[in-house]
This record gives C-alpha cells, structure tokens and sequence, in this order.
C-alpha cells in the first residue's frame, strides 16, 4: 500500500509501504476511505515531537470500512464503516475505567501516528478496537465524519467541559484555528449570553462570525479590554486557549474573571509565565488535557441530528495520494485560508483475512 511517512524532522514522502495486518486479536484493519491532518502532524514534521521516530506513518483520525478483526474483536466486523478515534483504549487499566483513555497505560493513549503506524495511509492497523473505532450512521458523510476523530471531541471535552460552561456565560476564546472555531459550535450547545473569538487572522475571524460568534477580536488591539468592556469590568467567565504559545496563554489569564475558568487546549513548545501574583487571589481554575473521546458517541448522534456544523470547517478537499499537497496548503494557513483539508482516496485491494 502507499502511505505518508515521517523520515526525520523536515523529510516525508507518500511511498510503498508493507500493507498492515492483524498483531494482536483485538486489533482490526481499517480501509482508509477519509483523512485529515492535524496541526500536531505539523509540529511531528518541524521536529517538535521527538518521540515519533522515523519511518512511522503519520495520522491519527480517519474514517473507513473494516477489512480484517482479530478473534477477540466484537463490536464491528468486516464491511463495517467505522470513525477511527485519535485515542486508543485498552478498557482495562485504571485511567480507562474512568474514562480517561487519553491517559491509558495498557497500551494506548495517542499512539496512532505517535508511537505507532497511523492513519494517512490506505490502510491502517488499529489496536483495541472495540473502545477505538466507533460505527458510523449512514447520514453522516465521511468528509464531514473524520473531523469528530478528535477536533470536535478535543474542542468539547477540552475547552468546553474542561471550562464548564453555562448558559448565559461569557465566553472567549483565543485562537480561531479549527479546534477554536469547532470550540465555538461546542460551547454553543451550552446556550452563554456571548461568545467572543480572538485571533490576528481576518479570514479567520469572518469564520469564526458565520459559525456563531457574537464578537471577534483582533489580537492586536487590546481584546482584553473589549471584553471588559461586555462585562463591566468583569472578565469573561470562561477563556479558552486555542494557539499554544506563551503570548496567548498569558492573554487568556488576563481576560478572565474572579471565579472564572481559563481551559487550556493549545499544544505549548516552550515554557509560559504564570502570573500567580496577579492570579492567586482571583479564585481561577486553569485546566489543561489531552483529549479522552469519551465524548464521541454522543457527538456522533449529534452530527447525525444535523447539530454540528462539521462541513463548514472543511476548505480543501484533495485524493488520498495527493498528501504532500495537502500538508503544504494546510501549512500555508495563513495565505491559503486554509482551516481543515480533507482527503479521500482509491481504494487498494487486499484480502480479508479475519471474520
């Protein structure tokens, strides 16, 4: 099969690769039929994640059709259209039993694309697929379905549950990338007075508008003091970061209110200031987490419901063998008003080994 394969930082090339096959009997084979990249992919390229070694194919959502289930599989069999979640689950360690899979020791966790073989490939080979892969509803498209593999879910449990929004707070959020813009249909469901996006990007902030915004900011001019300004002085009541750079976590520290929730969702590469001086009188919970996808079913039944405007983040679609230019257009955000790229490609036949 051909997949997309981390060489080292700054090398990668979609070439012939060995197709996967069943290791362990609760692993099964998935036919990619869908893809996204993701800007942790990004960071993986530039070197920023050095535990991807190379030659690991990269990607950790897609959507596809079962091909091979190993003997202790039972939820999905071949011919099954499946979401391949970002996160693996064992189902038998401590922190899954609480549902907290993004934390597994018995294997799991963020592996896909991390420590193992992941999903911007033909095929892919994904461990414990019971708790790992979710059938899909034949109303949800593909394209669309790929993005509740982990912006949609990182977004709601992350920033929006983690925040702990209500209905009728204030709510701003930095960073108007995809897991911000998917963080604004999220908090929606929650019903607060306002919410407010910042970000330097103008393309962005218009997206940010049609997908429901009340007011956006740009990030250079002072967007603390517009939301002061809706708050009487107050701060907003939850603050999510959505960049993961030093500037904007301290930003988000200063828009909060006393007795407000700054919810950390960036991937941060450097080191940032905690202004305890200032914070530790305020009553602030600041949170941060990896994405557990316990969430996914009942955002699955959410976007089956028409409830989530997943299509609107999709601005590029590519074939499955065009990755190099996807990664490049996905990379050039800024100058190709790129938010979310989505490819498909031909199906590459094998045979089902497993029932």
């Amino acid at each position: 099969m051909k997949a997309f394969v981390f060489h080292g930082p700054g090398q990668s090339a979609w070439e012939e690769v060995p197709d996967p096959a069943v290791k362990e009997p609760t692993d099964a084979v998935v036919r990619v039929d869908a893809v996204t990249i993701c800007g942790t992919d990004l960071h993986i390229l530039k070197g920023d994640v050095p535990e991807v070694r190379p030659g690991t194919i990269l990607g950790h959502e897609a959507v596809g059709e079962i091909v091979e289930v190993g003997g202790d599989v039972r939820s999905v069999r071949p011919g099954d259209r499946v979401l391949v979640s970002c996160i693996s689950s064992c189902g038998r360690c401590s922190y899954c039993r609480k549902g907290m899979y993004g934390q597994c020791r018995g294997g799991g966790g963020w592996i896909l694309g991390h420590l193992t073989d992941g999903t911007q490939a033909e095929y892919v080979r994904v461990p414990f697929a019971d708790l790992s892969v979710h059938a899909l509803p034949s109303t949800v498209d593909s394209k669309d379905a790929v993005l509740l593999a982990d912006i949609f879910p990182t977004s709601y449990e992350v920033g929006v549950l983690n925040g702990r929004v209500r209905p009728g707070d204030t709510v701003a959020i930095v960073g108007a990338g995809p897991i911000g813009l998917a963080a604004i249909t999220t908090a929606r469901l929650f019903a607060p007075e306002r919410i407010v996006v910042v970000d330097l990007a103008p393309a962005r902030l218009e997206a940010a508008r049609r997908l429901g915004a009340d007011a956006v900011a740009d990030a250079r001019e002072a967007p603390e003091q517009l939301i002061a300004d809706l708050t009487e002085g107050l701060g907003a009541d939850v603050v999510m970061e959505a960049v993961g750079v030093a500037e904007t976590f301290e930003l988000c520290t200063r828009m909060v209110r006393p007795g407000g929730h700054v919810a950390n969702i960036g991937v941060h590469g450097k080191p940032a200031t905690l202004h305890l001086e200032d914070l530790w009188i305020k009553n602030v919970t600041i949170t941060t987490g990896l994405v557990d996808t316990h969430s996914t079913p009942t955002l699955l039944r959410m976007a089956a419901a028409g409830r989530l405007p997943t299509a609107q983040l999709i601005t590029h679609t590519f074939p499955l063998n065009h990755m190099a230019e996807a990664y490049d257009v996905f990379a050039r955000a800024a100058d190709s008003g790129a938010l979310k790229v989505v490819l498909g490609g031909e199906q590459h036949e094998v045979a089902v080994r497993g029932t």
